[in-house]
This record gives C-alpha cells, structure tokens and sequence, in this order.
C-alpha cells in the first residue's frame, strides 16, 4: 500500500492545477470585436449628463439594447436575457433590490449605485483569481451602446 501524500503536496498539486486551468480560461475569454451597436437614433450623451443611465425608459434605446445584449451578451446571460443554465448570472434579476427601498431619495441613490457598477462591470469586466468570469467590452461597447442593454434589462425585467 502506497504512502498517503502529505497534506502540503496535494495544496501544491491544487494549486498548481487551479493555477494553470486560470492562466487558459484567462486568456480564452475575450470580448467579440465584431459587435456593432448603431446609437445614432438615440439623443447624444452630454458631456456635463448627470449620472446614471440617460436612456431610462428609452424604447428605442431598449430596442437596440435587445439586439446588443443579443449580439455580446446572449452567449453567457441567455438570449433576450433569458438565462436558462448559462454561465453569466440572471440579469433580470438585477435591480430587484432598489424598488424595495421606500424613501424615494435613497432608491434613487440605490439605482444610480447599481447603474454605476453595471457599467463599470461592462466596461472593465470580471477577472478573480486569475480568472475572466466577463471580458472586458470598454474597447468594443461605447458608454450609449451599454446603457441601451442596461435600457433594455430595465424594460425587460418588469
């Protein structure tokens, strides 16, 4: 009967393993540069805007957020959004919190805190541990092109 292996060489064996499987996956997941979004039926996005999402409540900004979200995000979040087992999180399931807040000042504020962390998660994607859980779109998506997904998330999960 073999030795048992000591609990400090199977933690580097692991890690070892964990370490590779990341660096692959890492280099692996990349945003699609051939996403195009066409914004220009949508209002241009002010410079001085306030913050948040300026096509809030948009139908034509939803519209075009569908064929987006279809287009970059379907593969990992489902189709029209509809996560069925993929990947990605459920993302209708997003902004459940905000609506919930009663003081109308502090739901604002909560709306805005999640619309800031959605583009910056678009943007800037998800990496932990060496691993891209999301790529990066900054370099594909304009600012117009992710509020008119988050447009598009907004209307759909009503």
């Amino acid at each position: 009967m073999a030795a048992p292996m000591p609990a400090r060489r199977i933690l580097r064996c692991l890690s070892a393993v964990l370490l590779t499987l990341s660096s692959a996956l890492a280099t692996a997941e990349v945003a699609d540069p051939n996403v195009v979004v066409d914004t220009s039926s949508l209002p241009p996005i002010a410079v001085n805007a306030p913050e948040g999402n300026p096509y809030r409540g948009n139908p034509r900004a939803a519209e075009i957020g569908r064929a987006a979200f279809n287009q970059a995000c379907s593969r990992c979040h489902g189709i029209d959004a509809v996560n069925k087992g993929q990947v990605g999180p459920d993302l209708l399931k997003m902004d459940r919190s905000c609506p919930r807040i009663a003081d109308p000042v502090v739901r604002q504020l909560c709306v805005l805190d999640q619309d800031d962390f959605f583009l910056k998660s678009v943007q800037d994607g998800k990496t932990r541990v060496g691993v891209v859980h999301m790529p990066a779109w900054k370099e594909v998506l304009s600012p117009a092109a992710i509020w008119t997904i988050r447009s598009f998330l907004e209307s759909s999960s009503r």
